[in-house]
């Protein structure tokens, strides 16, 4: 039962993550834009005044997409699949195998029910476990993505997402695979709980009520709903987390943020509170769709495994 729910987990989200990589995408864009103009000025100190050529403000989804696609051609888009896929492998099927194997053990034998704050603590668990597990796929995804938004001559230009890894560990030690992964952690345990949880609760709520037949339209909407929340509980530590593992570290130089709390500080206070929500409109346009994905694989991928 245990390993049946880690195979399941990570098709299905392996599907929705490659599915709406180009939405994932655009929401990075979007959520570094401003953030050039305070982050290379900061370390004046060091004479690090390097002048790079950013997105314009309040760039919208659209215009970010259109952007991509007219610079770099459509296959941009898709820029760090490779990446996606083997964080989708890591992250998400050890999140996914782990919540099933609690959801089994926490589940009243009786009701066949879970209470809610038990899905959420389940939640907690599988995806702070998930996040350390793939958090060196993360870095790699983020990098890629963002990379197309750099002037040519400092873009990292990794070939794959085994090729990022490597020049990661090479040029920046190990310990920078890692780096971001407090952000990473916290994010995915808040990411799994709410969408998760909110899943199968309203999933619960919609058959207890009899609103829907446990069926496609059942699923589809318990999953845009835990979307939705997922989207609003996470943005802001979604929007640090990018920027955070996005950063450029120069040797013998400081890094443009001295950690999480440091970024999120200097978002806060060169471009406003609201800034942590950059980007929200492609992350419910991408969690959306995604949460949809995920959970109507899922349940297909149980019907054909049901049986094994």
């Amino acid at each position: 039962m245990g390993l049946k729910g880690f195979v399941e987990g990570g098709i299905a989200s392996i599907v929705a993550g490659c599915s709406t990589h180009p939405l994932d995408l655009i929401k990075v864009r979007m959520q570094l834009q401003g953030e050039n103009a305070h982050v290379h000025a900061a370390p004046a100190q060091l004479g690090a005044q390097i002048p790079v050529s950013g997105p314009p403000r309040r760039v919208g989804p659209v215009a970010v997409g259109m952007r991509i696609i007219q610079q770099d051609g459509a296959a941009a888009l898709f820029s760090g699949v490779s990446a996606t896929v083997l964080r989708q492998t890591l992250y998400s099927t050890t999140r996914m195998g782990l919540y099933d194997i609690m959801k089994t053990k926490w589940t009243d034998p009786e009701t066949g029910t879970m209470r809610l704050w038990k899905k959420i603590g389940a939640g907690l668990i599988a995806g702070g476990i998930g996040a350390a597990v793939g958090n060196p796929a993360d870095m790699a995804m983020v990098r890629m993505q963002a990379d197309g938004r750099l002037p040519a001559l400092q873009r990292r230009n990794y070939k794959s997402v085994v090729d990022a890894i490597s020049q990661m560990a090479k040029n920046e030690g190990v310990g920078s695979l890692w780096r971001g992964s407090s952000l990473t952690v916290n994010r995915a345990m808040l990411v799994t709980a709410s969408q998760l949880a909110s899943y199968d609760q309203f999933k619960e709520i919609i058959l207890e009520k009899g609103v829907m037949e446990d069926g496609l339209g059942t699923h589809v909407t318990a999953s845009f709903a835990a979307g939705f929340v997922a989207s609003v509980v996470t943005n802001p530590v979604d929007v640090i987390k990018t920027r955070v593992m996005n950063m450029k570290v120069e040797p013998g130089k400081a890094p443009p943020y001295a950690g999480a709390t440091d970024c999120a500080l200097q978002t806060i206070r060169t471009e406003g509170v609201m800034a942590l929500y950059k980007g929200f409109i492609p992350t419910i346009s991408r969690q959306g769709p995604f949460t949809i994905v995920l959970f109507v694989t899922l349940e297909q991928v149980r019907r054909l495994l049901k049986d094994f």
